[in-house]
């Protein structure tokens, strides 16, 4: 994106101030003195606020690039304590509108956006359409499934100081095939609502936050609780975590249902303690692992038939040998059992992913694809983030994304396997699922 200098930085900085005719003599050969900026430029160069190019000329009807426009603002950044208050302030806004390219200048605007910008939205709206038969949605569906979702999310971040942010997603979900709003109605539910503190390499999370252990194996989900990582941006972290979880948005109670179709769980919740850690030795090379105990009483061995508290770990490797390649793998396991018929299939999992490039929301007509073999076990997985294979399956998921126009994203996945089932004895039980998303980010 280019700007006009004269348009953009003369106008701005002297919006206040360009009504006066100052005295100050012209310092730029390419403004003549019956320019209508004369005078701002006058000054402005007078007072050292802005420089121009070193030849002595000003180029004010030349459009520049925004490096060239940010490097102009870093230098009347510097030179703030000779503006007055209302020049300053439009200082801020261009700081704010050219932050990215600051930043690659090593100009710290941070402080700056939050002064002029306390508040910021992002979102998206979003079209989902599945279609799943087999085993799987006979058993635990109630019958092949067709959804038509529409989602419409907000993503508010306010900042409250130098170190501290408020952070919450706000999702209100339309059933198409029903024609109502989720559980039947169309009210608009709190997804997050946390406070977030950064103090250097170490990051506070509290109130109700977003959780992601390696890949995405054991949970992508929100819990209530505190996180707190060590090392943020460094290549060894680590991130603790404590709280309550609601079994409800675990695939134990999403997917665990009666004849009706309806949820076995309502109210259940487990306390939860999450250790992840991770090293990044270099960009190609990543390693992270997991731990959780979850807790919940009574309700786990009646259901599922699992002990009362629960142990996972597990062990993930990504490997990029090239910026557009990516192949990782891990491996899970819940070291709980107690019912009879909870077999070993059912308390492990394991990933494999070969990813190819990546739809960006920003550029236009980038494109990325994904072959993997995932196994899921019930068991050992307790909220994965996999939009192709479900829960308690196994098998081969192939996908891709595509950005149609900036902002404008379209996922397609399919998903073709087995369930995870004791009682079957050939373990074949066919399951496939169609995954078609379309996403405009804002």
């Amino acid at each position: 994106m280019k700007k006009s200098l004269t348009a953009a930085l003369t106008t701005a900085l002297v919006v206040g101030a360009a009504s006066t005719t100052f005295a100050a003599a012209n310092p730029f050969s390419d403004v003549p003195m019956d320019h209508w900026a004369y005078d701002a430029v006058a000054q402005l160069a007078d007072d050292g606020i802005i420089e121009g190019y070193g030849d002595g000329s000003y180029r004010g009807e030349n459009e520049i690039t925004r490096y060239e426009m940010a490097q102009m603002v870093a230098k009347a950044m510097a030179k703030e304590d000779q503006v007055n208050a209302q020049q300053k302030a439009m200082i801020d806004r261009l700081a704010a509108e050219f932050s990215e390219e600051l930043n690659n200048l090593g100009v710290r605007v941070a402080n700056l956006e939050s002064r002029i910008d306390n508040v910021k939205w992002t979102g998206e709206l979003q079209y989902t359409y599945e279609r799943g038969s087999g085993e799987f949605f006979d058993k635990y569906m109630g019958g092949a499934q067709s959804n038509n979702e529409l989602l419409f999310r907000l993503e508010p971040e306010a900042t409250v100081n130098d170190h501290w942010k408020v952070k919450a997603r706000l999702d209100a979900t339309w059933d198409a095939n029903e024609d109502t709003g989720k559980d039947g109605n169309s009210s608009v539910s709190l997804e997050r609502a946390y406070a977030e503190g950064t103090y250097g390499t170490t990051v506070i999370d509290a109130g109700k936050l977003p959780v992601f252990t390696e890949q995405g194996v054991l949970i992508d989900d929100t819990l209530t609780g505190v996180a707190v990582t060590f090392g943020a941006e460094k290549p060894f972290s680590g991130t603790i975590i404590a709280g309550r979880y609601d079994l409800e948005h675990s695939k134990w109670g999403d997917e665990v249902k009666d004849a009706k179709n309806k949820h076995l769980i309502t109210g259940a919740t487990a306390d939860v303690q999450i250790l992840n850690l991770n090293w990044d030795p270099s960009e190609k090379f990543h390693v992270g692992a997991d731990y959780i105990r979850l807790k919940e009483k009574g309700w786990m061995h009646d259901i599922v038939g699992l002990d009362e508290a629960c142990n996972f770990w597990g062990l993930g490797v990504t490997w990029r040998p090239e910026d557009t390649v990516a192949l990782s793998g891990g491996y899970w396991k819940n070291t709980s059992r107690e019912a009879s018929d909870i077999k070993n299939e059912h308390l492990k999992a394991y990933n494999i992913e070969l990813a190819y490039k990546g739809a960006e929301p920003e550029n236009p007509h980038t494109f990325g694809i994904h072959a993997a073999y995932r196994y899921l076990g019930g068991g050992a997985t307790i909220a994965p983030t996999f939009d192709g294979a479900m829960w308690n399956t196994k098998g081969w998921e192939i996908g891709g994304d595509y950005a149609f126009a900036k902002n404008v994203v379209g996922t397609l996945i399919y998903f073709n396997g087995d369930l995870i089932f004791s009682a079957e004895p050939e373990g074949k039980t066919k399951e496939n699922k169609l995954f078609a998303r379309l996403e405009y980010f804002f």
